[in-house]
């Protein structure tokens, strides 16, 4: 056998120190890079949750103002107050729709479905379907893809 000369071995010693060293420094600039990342996301972030909700702020500001308006009127005739009311009401539901969350249309009759309705109680009603909805206590809001608040019902059972 032939014998590795001890300079050859020093010197491929020395070859693989250095490519240790070389790759620790790429680990860990790898490693800060990654880091910064992380910081500049977390950042990002919260600038565009900020950005969402002064969004969605500024779309309630015309509802605030036109509430603010009825009350201005608060002493006036009754029936226009409600009138107004009533158009503020619409107002905020069209903020809502615009948001991508509209009023659901949960009427007596339809089943019962736990996705995009709460039960808060049961009623036995010989004139409905047992497991459909009898009342709607609190309306619902979303799509079907994503509910913000499932609706409020009260189901109707047999009737004993």
């Amino acid at each position: 056998m032939d014998e590795v000369p001890a300079e050859a071995v020093a010197g491929g010693e020395h070859e693989t120190a250095q490519r240790i060293a070389e790759l620790q420094d790429s680990w860990r600039r790898t490693a800060a890079e990654l880091d910064n990342f992380r910081k500049r996301s977390a950042r990002e972030l919260i600038r565009a949750r900020e950005q969402e909700r002064a969004s969605v702020a500024s779309r309630w500001l015309p509802v605030v103002d036109n509430l603010e308006r009825a009350l201005d009127h608060a002493s006036s005739d009754s029936d226009l107050i409600a009138e107004g009311v009533r158009a503020v009401h619409q107002q905020a539901l069209a903020v809502l729709a615009d948001l991508g969350f509209p009023r659901r249309d949960d009427e007596t009759g339809k089943p019962f479905n736990p996705v995009h309705h709460d039960a808060v109680g049961t009623v036995a009603d010989a004139d409905l379907v047992p497991g459909t909805v009898a009342h709607v206590v609190r309306p619902g809001y979303g799509a079907d893809g994503e509910i913000l608040r499932p609706a409020s019902v009260i189901v109707a059972t047999r009737s004993e």
